[in-house]
């Protein structure tokens, strides 16, 4: 049973900056891309960013790119989010996603398995 464990949530001020955590277990961490999404409320689930099985292959939503960094480390089954020059419009609950395949992608639909999320909240 794949399990994503995602950590590194909290209260930030503007500006500042966090680092999520999602550790995966349950199949082959290594065979799979993952993603990281978001949801503010009232709005729609909204790809961050996603990163092929080996790392080489990156896509960014463009609001994203520049602040955001995805990244994964397959000896340790865990994938990271560096989040860089926070803005209130940043908060959120955050979360991390297996996809089905090796690909990287910005569809919601090709992840099999999802954390829980973990609060992200910018204050001004």
């Amino acid at each position: 049973q794949v399990q994503l464990v995602e950590s590194g949530g909290g209260l930030v001020q503007a500006g500042g900056s966090l680092r999520l955590s999602c550790a995966a277990s349950g199949r082959t961490f290594s065979s799979y891309a993952m993603g990281w999404f978001r949801q503010a409320p009232g709005k729609e689930l909204e790809c961050l960013a996603s990163i092929n099985w080996n790392g080489g292959t990156i896509e960014y939503a463009y609001s994203m790119k520049g602040r955001f960094t995805i990244s994964r480390d397959n000896a340790k089954n865990t994938v990271y989010l560096q989040m860089n020059s926070l803005k209130p419009e940043d908060t959120a609950v955050y979360y991390c996603a297996e996809a089905s395949n090796s690909y990287s992608s910005s569809w919601s639909r090709n992840y099999d398995y999802w954390g829980q999320g973990t609060q992200v909240t910018v204050s001004s």
